[in-house]
């Protein structure tokens, strides 16, 4: 069964201080279920995971606690939570985020990062939050906090190698966490051969989705047609006389002629005007581009009027539109 709890105070006017506190704001209710183990997950991550297997092996090795991991590149270590272990993956280290990582024994460019999906020891958790809680130093969160005072408590942390079952290959994992770790999980979708397959019948993936009509291209003539290339679009949307290039359009998005969409992301109920050229953009839902819009060319003119990320995904709002049309 699935339960949904809203957000809670527990502890007087005090919201979720934390990933550990989330938790420990809602621990009553976990315990009435009178657990073993128990498995706590991130929501910004996006990867397919049979969780048995790792619940296995954490009663298998009589840990205390289990992290899922995976191996990243180490320039990407001030991203992750990033695990120091044994040739038998007992966890000797964690550090949050880490400008000089720990990485794999000779492999100097590769580091082991947390998943932040864990498997806790029901009573362990209970004690291990009911602390953190009650030390003022701490930012309540299971990465920088609770999971260094277990291993320092020695405790018996393993990890928990995130690889197929059969072919002991590392399995897709996104963390979605930034606006450019978004903007590329949803563009990795658009290749030939994504390594997220999405149209697997074995493993679907299941969501809530509004009923659309099927997407429409219209329109026929030389610089007004109607068209789509390595991109996917998705129902709902018209492409009216505009090209789409290498992008990928939520539901219900509207684009109009001699407009060029290349390398972007637009969430749904979107409207982009006639005339526009978009590149290496997120366009939020709702949003209404006005015609003759140009983004994604010049990055000062960009960061002037919209958000620009350190790699260059420019992303554009609604209250961002509003405040240009107010100004």
């Amino acid at each position: 069964f699935v339960e949904v709890v809203p957000a809670q105070q527990q502890l007087g006017p005090l919201w979720y201080r934390g990933t550990a506190d989330a938790v420990h704001q809602n621990i009553e209710l976990i315990v009435s279920h009178r657990p073993k183990h128990v498995l706590v997950l991130a929501g910004d991550h996006i990867y397919k995971m049979d969780y048995g297997p790792m619940i296995a092996y954490h009663v298998e090795k009589g840990a205390d606690i289990t992290v899922g991991v995976v191996e990243v590149p180490a320039q990407d270590s001030q991203h992750f939570g990033v695990l120091t272990a044994t040739e038998w993956n007992r966890v000797t280290k964690f550090a949050e985020k880490p400008a000089t990582p720990d990485t794999l024994p000779g492999r100097p460019d590769t580091i082991l990062a947390s998943m932040g999906i864990y498997v806790f020891n029901t009573r362990l958790l209970e004690s291990l939050l009911a602390a953190d809680a009650s030390n003022e130093s701490s930012t309540h969160d299971f990465g920088r906090d609770v999971l260094p005072e277990a291993i320092a408590g020695n405790r018996q942390v393993f990890a928990y190698p995130f690889q197929d079952v059969q072919t002991r290959a590392q399995s897709y994992w996104r963390d979605v966490g930034t606006i450019d770790a978004y903007y590329d999980a949803n563009l990795e979708l658009v290749h030939v051969r994504p390594e997220l397959n999405i149209y697997d019948q074995d493993w679907p993936i299941w969501t809530y989705q509004v009923q659309q009509p099927p997407a429409k291209f219209i329109l026929d003539e030389d610089g007004r047609r109607g068209m789509a290339v390595n991109s996917m679009v998705s129902g709902g949307c018209i492409i009216s006389g505009a090209v789409v290039r290498e992008s990928l359009l939520f539901s219900d998005v509207r684009v109009e002629e001699r407009t060029s969409i290349h390398r972007s992301v637009v969430l749904p109920h979107a409207e982009v005007g006639r005339g526009c050229a978009i590149s290496g953009a997120i366009i939020d839902e709702g949003c209404e581009v006005p015609d003759g819009t140009h983004i994604g060319l010049e990055r000062e003119a960009d960061a002037r009027r919209f958000h620009v990320t350190d790699k260059g995904v420019v992303l554009v709002t609604v209250d961002m539109l509003r405040s240009l049309r107010t100004s």
